[in-house]
């Protein structure tokens, strides 16, 4: 079992953060949040001062995925565990932990050359959270929601989450299908608490800065969703997919481009698991119905170097 409980927040750098606040805020319905970097936007969508933290700068790239433990007895096994593991960890300064808004973090890079930040002590905002059009994001024990990475290392990659940091396999798909050719190469699903997964990994080409395939946020009703979806179009954002549900987490959800070259899908209904029972399976289709693909625009995290 991993010492990890949940994603806690992730942290992006974006050229265009107009854009970004229009889509989280207008679009997709998180609060405003506050932060210390003056230029930098912060959005709530719980007791959290932030989940979500896009902040500016000349190149679109993700500068860290926070993934939250219980306390410092629990940091301390995962520094162990990752420098057993021949990773260099580093604690963050005071300073930077104050930026996070959390007590204590390090900091270690995976092998796609991701930045995790490992943390405790979340700073609460216990002033209401007041979404601008209504919605309630599912996040609690399972987190924030879910992120999916790109990799040039796969395996590598899959290795240090699952036999490092102790994430749990949750299945995979194959990609091109069952007996597509050539060797077998898969997208994995992880997951650290009930929440289906909490991270997945991707086969991809090597990029020029640490990049994402998608985020997913997840609210409590339907209509929350659709009613998201008629705004994101209205606001003219570009749908990477239709609305759909997914075999596996049974997420009923669309994703829409963001900013960047990533996608953030946004979605509700997903399944417990419950580990007592549960068993990682193979899934052969994306999903049961829906989440059509061919409006979408080529993803930042498969547009190789130069």
């Amino acid at each position: 079992m991993t010492d990890i409980r949940s994603l806690g927040y992730l942290r992006v750098q974006s050229q265009d953060l107009p854009r970004w606040k229009e889509l989280a805020v207008d679009g997709l319905g998180m609060a405003v949040g506050t932060g210390p970097e003056e230029d930098g936007l912060y959005f709530r969508v719980d007791e959290r001062t932030s989940r979500l933290q896009v902040l500016p700068g000349d190149v679109d790239k993700v500068l860290a995925v926070g993934w939250e433990v219980r306390d410092q007895f629990a940091l301390q096994a995962v520094r162990e565990q990752v420098e057993k593991a021949g990773v260099e960890v580093r604690e963050m300064t005071q300073d930077e932990a104050d930026h996070r808004r959390v007590e204590r973090a390090v900091t270690f890079t995976d092998p796609s050359g991701t930045a995790v930040e490992v943390f405790f002590g979340p700073v609460l905002d216990h002033s209401p959270i007041v979404t601008p059009h209504g919605g309630r994001f599912v996040t609690g024990a399972m987190g924030f929601g879910h992120v999916v990475l790109p990799t040039p290392f796969f395996q590598e990659t899959y290795d240090f989450y699952t036999e490092v940091l102790g994430f749990l396999p949750r299945g995979a798909i194959r990609l091109g299908g069952p007996g597509a050719p050539g060797p077998a190469r898969r997208v994995r699903f992880l997951g650290v608490n009930q929440r289906h997964h909490s991270l997945a990994i991707c086969p991809a080409p090597p990029t020029e800065a640490p990049g994402m395939v998608h985020l997913m946020m997840e609210v409590d009703t339907l209509d929350a969703v659709g009613q998201a979806l008629d705004r994101v179009n209205k606001l003219g954002f570009s749908l990477s997919s239709t609305l759909g549900r997914h075999t596996n987490d049974k997420m009923v959800s669309f994703y829409v481009r963001a900013p960047g070259g990533w996608d953030l899908e946004f979605g509700t209904e997903g399944m417990l698991v419950d580990e007592s029972h549960f068993t990682a399976e193979e899934i052969t289709a994306d999903s049961y119905w829906g989440h059509d693909w061919s409006g979408s625009e080529p993803l930042a995290a498969f547009t190789p170097k130069a």
